[in-house]
């Protein structure tokens, strides 16, 4: 191909790629010089991870509470109950077993505040 006609491919290529973006949304804005230019709207997650991230915490601190209040062996008794069951109380049984992060923030908890696993 000659040099004119590889620029026009590479040229039709870009502007067919900012179309598609731009089919999902565009917000216009100014240049300094007063063109109005469109820009691709950058597309958002369904979830945000701000959301994802307090879920986890709040499992880890559920965790955290369950491990603390019923002590490491009953705790560890029900979750070995719970992975004999179906696929999802496997899948359960799964998420609930005992994480170095759990296990940790339960002694930390039991140290400070002894009275707290007497619940």
């Amino acid at each position: 191909m000659t040099g004119k006609q590889l620029e026009f491919d590479q040229r039709v290529h870009r502007l067919n790629k900012k179309h598609a973006k731009m089919s999902r949304g565009y917000r216009a804005s100014m240049r300094k010089d007063g063109l109005v230019v469109m820009k691709p709207q950058r597309v958002k997650s369904a979830v945000p991870a701000k959301v994802l991230l307090l879920c986890l915490c709040g499992l880890f601190v559920f965790k955290t509470f369950l491990l603390t209040s019923l002590g490491a062996s009953a705790y560890q008794y029900r979750v070995d109950s719970l992975a004999e069951g179906t696929s999802v109380e496997k899948a359960g049984a799964w998420m609930m077993q005992i994480d170095p992060v759990s296990e940790f923030f339960a002694t930390q908890i039991t140290t400070y505040l002894p009275w707290i696993s007497q619940l």
